[in-house]
């Protein structure tokens, strides 16, 4: 008998994702707490690239993450979390005190925030796993086999020079292979400056076809001469229409093998209340999405949420605003959940949100 997990079976999409990077344990004061008078703390596990592969495989994409994680409890914890969620997880490396000196998992605090108090985030993640391991002895090749489409982010080559050349590895190797490759900028200013960003993550966008958010990039008005600035100095960060598809066209015209951009863009009225709406340039053309106002349960990971729900949304071949509108309509339930990644398992529950459909279901 083959043996398969039936809620991995989509009938619309065969394609098989994966995805690399850090997964990290997550510790929250309960009911809005501060940090400073916490007395005790609730235990999750999340990261990027990890909240994307967590919500894809709920809504029945096949989908794999690649990370380095200690072998202990915490290690073991955090790809017990990911297997609960249906994420493939068989080449995720169990680490030695010999292959990864320090021999922890990266740590991140969560001090949520409530109405005018914004929320917070302490990073503890330096010396983790993946960014001691040495990744020149994995396999490329065989650990892309049988995929086709690989998503990375901007945070994991922020953790060393191992993790930069890991990323840039894979982007070759997934463009040798003829595979779909999205990444996600995400920009982490505790973890490398600026101009580091901007400079590693444009070496990227040649190996490119799904870009999600339009930083850190350079983007010269002339590449021989930086001093007239970056196409993107001074678009405001709730740009028009017009503002936007100006950046999404500079960006086309620079790297042609761009295929769709995606963006999303926040309105913070309080901690407890935002709009979202989003932006996308696809099939020669810039959409626009419909505006979601939500209450805030949890913000961390919306981003996650509108990267997952945009990608689903074009494996399953949807039309391009209902690519656009999903997506938002993904983060903006995420803000509903409690923890990093969007769990939710039923496709029509965010189609229903995308539809301003908010009525009771049964």
């Amino acid at each position: 008998m083959i043996h398969q997990n039936p809620l991995l079976v989509h009938p619309s999409i065969s394609s098989k994702f994966i995805t690399a990077g850090e997964i990290m344990l997550r510790l929250t004061p309960p009911n809005y707490d501060k940090i400073r008078m916490a007395t005790s703390f609730e235990a999750s596990y999340g990261g990027s690239e990890a909240n994307i592969a967590l919500a894809l495989a709920n809504l029945g994409v096949d989908s794999t993450f690649f990370t380095v994680v200690p072998n202990n409890s915490l290690g073991k914890s955090a790809v017990r979390w990911l297997r609960s969620n249906d994420v493939h997880c068989t080449p995720v490396i169990l680490s030695t005190p010999q292959e990864t000196p320090s021999h922890r998992l990266g740590t991140y605090y969560l001090e949520t925030g409530f109405g005018i108090r914004a929320s917070k985030v302490i990073y503890d993640r330096m010396h983790s796993a993946l960014s001691e391991y040495d990744f020149s002895h994995v396999d490329l090749d065989a650990l892309l086999t049988g995929f086709d489409w690989l998503h990375l982010s901007g945070i994991t080559p922020a953790l060393g020079s191992n993790c930069r050349s890991l990323i840039m590895d894979m982007l070759r190797k997934a463009r040798e292979k003829g595979m779909t490759v999205s990444f996600d900028g995400n920009f982490r200013s505790t973890l490398w400056t600026w101009e580091e960003a901007r400079d590693f993550c444009t070496e990227c966008l040649p190996y490119v076809d799904v870009l999600l958010g339009i930083e850190p990039y350079h983007l010269w008005k002339d590449e021989n001469d930086h001093s007239l600035g970056d196409v993107k100095d001074g678009v405001p960060l709730q740009p028009s229409y017009e503002q936007q598809d100006e950046v999404f066209q500079a960006f086309i015209e620079r790297f042609p093998n761009l295929k769709c951009i995606a963006r999303h863009v926040r309105y913070a009225h309080s901690g407890s209340e935002n709009s979202l709406k989003a932006f996308m340039w696809y099939e020669g053309h810039t959409f626009e999405s419909k505006l979601f106002t939500f209450n805030v349960l949890d913000r961390v990971g919306g981003g996650d949420a509108f990267a997952s729900g945009l990608i689903y949304a074009m494996m399953n071949r949807d039309k391009p605003m209902d690519i656009l509108n999903f997506a938002v309509a993904s983060s903006a339930l995420k803000h509903t959940i409690h923890g990093d990644a969007n769990i939710t398992d039923d496709a029509s529950t965010i189609r229903n949100l995308m539809n301003m459909n908010y009525d009771i279901k049964r």
